[in-house]
């Protein structure tokens, strides 16, 4: 039956392909090159036949090509997202082949900056107006930022957000999306601190599932405390995710791509364009993608749908509106977490590392698929009005409902080659919304330029859920051993724990809470080298607390003002191409109450927020008209206020520290044409100070490891009649992590010794081949290419896939 489907699909496209070229035997075909003034290839812009649906987007030699073409007189239109437009006529006889290669004049620094990026090195970041909330270049910007690219993503066969973050340097998966309502999305370690994918275009997008990656133009991982502009709750002391979607843009085209692989794996997307009217004010783009696939274990399965629409409509010169939305609807069954409970240390286990685990890690333990299902409906609304021409307005509503239902299972390893099976059943769900408001603006004040940024926004956070238990026993369903056969293996499904959730307990609550905050932002050019910059967040945190409907009782409700501040500069050594920076930023988070030691009593006191500062220099490259690409920076990041356990039993004190001090490098290259690399390196240091007794001295568990290294190469050939063929690989290597690291007190002989539990090193290597035409893409990839063995977690122990094989066939339009 899936040999079937999949010989029907391949001979749809084989069908779709044939006569698509039948047809543009009979019509004429227009050609050609876009240029800039300069000499300069531009890539990625787009040529449309003014008042038709047909155009073409340049490839990265600023070629183009757009078949199909009725004879008759046209106007050409090249345009680039938010820059002027040009038009030429032209006139195309039946069956001509016309050549138009047309020159593009340099007069937006903007425009030239993005045409030229996009001329070879398709792995360089791309400028972004969401890390500072403004336009600016990288160059100019102190910030540190890593981007993924849609060409890197492509070329590595990337199906979900996690695959695609493993290229960005420092970045360290701690565990994958479980599903569980509040906090079900993949947890990530960067510069030793967990973070979350957590915001979409710069605002509140929450998945609680894994993100497809069927809409994603692009990932930044923005690094360092960055509450200043984009709060605390979105953000943590060491960066933020955001994810750049897909935006319509003046042409019909798009991609339909199947691909199938190890596991069971069958996924379907497709990537649709569109103007819904004849002068190209009103436009369309829709995502989708179908996805189902098993696991490497004897159970578990995933079956996905995605739907993602986009829509924006030009009203006037001066102001345009958008609506876009990201639907998903997941059934999975996750693979277990095998966790090292605190009161069962290494020692007492005999167990110092995953590798002592003498596991089949093909076995899930589990009789059937336990299934959750998990819904997203995230829908944002934009409105971008031209006040005059140095000022804009950028008006945005997010809105972001998750739902989670079903088992959630998980492990305890006990010693002795034993461990529990445990279960509870979710029933959640969680809202955010978002208002936002920006102006961005241009003046002169004592003959410099300044950027500004002015703006503030609301957020609100609502939470239901509900942790039913089994009888009796809570969540412990029974013990296996793990090295041997089980006569109960199969006696843990998902019928037989429905049958003891029957009579058992239920936790629930109801939380709420609401920020509200302003912002300032201000960058000035103190020479045409020189630049400085100054922000300010004030945020109002209004906790609502948690509520038990049972009790009628609402506890840990406050209120706190936080002020965040953060400075920068930059100074180009070679202009536009090399600056030297430097960074103070800031970042905190609401403690709210807690029991404290106040004359030798507890008493509830409301504590002040944490405090994380960073400061943070190094140096930023782009040279030979971006050929290389480079940041390498060094960090220091201390965190003050952190609560500790006090003297008096159940009390807490603020003293405690944690600092984090790295260095980080990426480069990305395209020395030669067709051949592009990225490499990223990252060194963590981090340690606790002046902490709880466990813990105090020690390297935190959450911080992954102190050394990870990700590379990719790829080559494709750019003449001979095998254009387009072109072959990559690369991969990650990381140093050993611990899931246990604590200092434990023997009772017996009062004698403290620290106990590790490491996940040991790995390095993984994964493999591509494809065949990239106008028309179609053919694709090939192997991941762990070798094989390995390897873990992540953080107090846990999740075993990876093992060398996993798929192919992908796409086809353009």
């Amino acid at each position: 039956m899936k040999l079937k489907t999949t010989l029907s699909i391949l001979g749809f496209f084989f069908a779709l392909f044939v006569s698509t070229t039948i047809s543009a035997q009979e019509k004429a075909t227009i050609k050609g090159q876009i240029s800039l003034s300069n000499g300069e290839a531009a890539e990625n812009v787009s040529v449309v036949l003014k008042g038709t649906k047909i155009g073409a987007v340049t490839d990265n030699q600023g070629l183009y090509e757009i078949k199909n073409v009725t004879p008759g007189n046209y106007t050409i239109r090249i345009t680039a997202v938010g820059h002027s437009t040009k038009e030429e006529s032209i006139f195309v006889n039946e069956g001509e082949v016309v050549t138009k290669n047309l020159i593009i004049n340099n007069n937006s620094e903007q425009l030239e900056e993005i045409f030229v990026k996009g001329n070879a090195n398709k792995y360089t970041k791309a400028e972004s107006n969401y890390v500072a909330k403004m336009p600016i270049k990288n160059l100019e910007n102190s910030q540190v930022y890593s981007v993924v690219t849609k060409d890197l993503m492509k070329d590595q066969l990337v199906v979900n957000q996690d695959e695609a973050l493993r290229n960005v340097p420092g970045l360290y998966q701690l565990w994958a999306s479980t599903g569980r309502i509040g906090d079900g999305g993949s947890y990530f370690s960067s510069r030793g601190f967990v973070t979350q994918s957590l915001l979409r275009n710069g605002i509140a997008g929450k998945i609680t599932n894994n993100v497809d990656a069927s809409n994603l133009e692009r990932l930044e991982s923005i690094k360092g405390p960055s509450a200043t502009l984009f709060g605390s709750l979105l953000t943590s002391y060491g960066g933020l995710i955001n994810r750049v979607t897909k935006k319509p843009t003046e042409r019909f085209g798009g991609e339909i791509s199947y691909q199938s692989g190890s596991y069971g794996l069958n996924r379907l997307t497709a990537d649709v364009n569109t103007s819904l009217n004849d002068d190209d004010t009103a436009l369309l783009r829709v995502n989708a993608a179908y996805n189902n696939a098993n696991t490497f274990q004897d159970y578990g399965q995933t079956r996905s749908y995605f739907f993602a629409p986009s829509f924006s409509y030009k009203v006037n010169d001066k102001l345009s509106i958008s609506i876009d939305a990201e639907l998903s609807n997941v059934d999975a069954s996750s693979m277990p977490l095998i966790y090292i409970p605190f009161d069962g240390t290494p020692n007492s286990l005999n167990l110092f590392s995953a590798k002592d685990i003498k596991m089949n890690w093909t076995r899930s333990f589990t009789g059937s698929e336990f299934m959750m299902n998990t819904k997203t409906s995230n829908i944002f609304a934009q409105a971008n009005y031209e006040i005059s021409d140095k000022w804009k307005s950028q008006s945005v509503l997010s809105t972001s409902t998750n739902q989670s239902v079903g088992p959630q299972i998980w492990f305890y390893l006990l010693g002795n080659n034993e461990m529990s099976r445990n279960v509870w059943n979710i029933d959640g769900r969680d809202n955010i919304l978002e208002f936002q408001q920006n102006f961005n603006g241009e003046f002169e004040l004592f003959g410099m330029k300044h950027r500004a940024l002015v703006g503030g926004d609301i957020y609100r956070y609502e939470s239901k859920s509900s942790f039913g238990l089994l009888a009796d026993t809570f969540f412990y369903y029974d013990t296996v051993n793990y090295t041997q056969a089980n006569t109960n293996y199969y006696d843990f499904n998902a019928d037989n724990v429905k049958a003891r959730l029957v009579g058992g307990s239920a936790s629930k609550a109801i939380t709420s809470l609401t920020t509200y905050s302003a912002y300032v932002a201000d960058v000035f050019n103190v020479t045409d080298r020189l630049f400085l910059s100054a922000a300010l967040r004030l945020d109002h945190y209004q906790n609502d607390g948690t509520f038990d409907p049972s009790t009628d009782v609402k506890t840990g409700n406050f209120s706190q003002n936080a002020l965040s501040p953060k400075f920068g500069a930059v100074y180009q050594i070679i202009k536009d191409q090399v600056s030297v920076f430097g960074n103070y930023q800031n970042s905190f988070k609401n403690v709210g109450f807690a029991f404290a030691e106040v004359g030798g009593i507890a008493q509830l006191k409301a504590f002040d927020p944490e405090r994380a500062n960073q400061f943070e220099a190094g140096v930023k490259v782009n040279a030979f008209s971006n050929r290389v690409s480079a940041t390498l920076s060094y960090y220091n990041i201390e965190v003050k206020n952190i609560l500790r356990a006090g003297q008096l039993i159940n009390t807490s004190v603020q003293d405690g520290n944690q600092t984090s001090k790295g260095f980080e490098a990426e480069v990305t290259a395209n020395p030669i044409s067709g051949l592009n690399l990225i490499f990223g390196y990252a060194f963590n240091n981090s340690k606790l100070n002046d902490a709880d007794a466990p813990v105090n001295g020690l390297r935190p568990e959450t911080a992954g490891p102190e050394s990870l290294l990700n590379y990719w190469i790829s080559y494709s050939l750019q003449t001979s009649k095998f254009k387009g063929l072109g072959i990559g690989f690369g991969g990650n290597s990381a140093s050993e992590t611990y899931a246990f690291n604590r200092n434990v007190t023997d009772p017996n002989t009062n004698v403290t010794t620290n106990q590790k539990f490491t996940l040991p090193s790995y390095t993984v290597i994964n493999a591509a081949l494809y065949y990239d035409q106008p028309k179609y893409r053919l694709s090939l990839k192997v991941n762990n290419l070798t094989d390995e063995l390897y873990f992540n977690g953080y107090t846990t122990i999740n075993v990876q896939a093992p060398r996993t094989f798929m192919g992908s066939v796409a086809y353009k339009f």
